[in-house]
């Protein structure tokens, strides 16, 4: 299956708010959330607007949540550039603030928690369907193995992976391959 992914240098960014999510980590997520054009998708932690971007080319209806004004107004412009505003509410606020007065969605994404984690993960789980999926993100381990300690817990499957991409720099002689950050997924299926 093709994902049509944007690439990293055509989001507007700024010194204030992280990301854009890297390009071949975006498409990872997608295929781990696995979208389709019915879903309503809530993503915490929004940074940039990278992953909600891509939720917006691909679902029917997505909640952008972070407690960061500068992040929200980045993911709007990104938003605004593309033309995918109308899919997408932003929500300027904390992650599980937001997310106890949002019902009804299909899949959850979890690239911030403010600290907040576990609490978001559990109130954010409790609420999916039956078959709903939840993925986080993570560059700290610790992120990662709470998020799977705190699904089994759920009673959850979580799958996890981590991912290093690294990326060509064109010189003379070559290519000189440079690492970006390892990120670790971590995704489950409500069962």
């Amino acid at each position: 299956m093709y994902f049509d992914i944007t690439p990293n240098n055509e989001f507007i960014k700024t010194e204030k708010v992280p990301g854009p999510t890297k390009e071949e980590i975006r498409a990872l997520v997608i295929s781990k959330v696995k979208l389709t054009d019915e879903d309503v998708v809530v993503d915490v932690g929004c940074g940039t607007g990278g992953l909600t971007l891509e939720f917006a080319k691909r679902a029917k209806k997505i909640y952008s949540i972070d407690m960061n004004p500068d992040a929200i107004k980045t993911t709007r412009a990104n938003l605004e550039k593309f033309g995918l505003q109308n899919k997408v509410e932003l929500i300027e606020d904390e992650g599980l603030k937001a997310l106890d007065h949002i019902e009804d969605f299909t899949k959850l994404m979890i690239g911030g928690s403010g600290g907040n984690l576990d609490n978001i993960i559990e109130t954010g789980y409790l609420k999916l369907p039956i078959g709903g999926r939840i993925v986080i993100t993570s560059i700290v381990l610790e992120t990662a193995t709470d998020s799977v300690h705190m699904l089994k817990e759920l009673g959850a499957e979580p799958e996890v992976v981590n991912i290093s991409v690294s990326k060509g720099t064109l010189l003379d002689r070559g290519v000189m391959m440079k690492a970006l950050n390892p990120i670790t997924i971590v995704s489950a299926r409500k069962i």
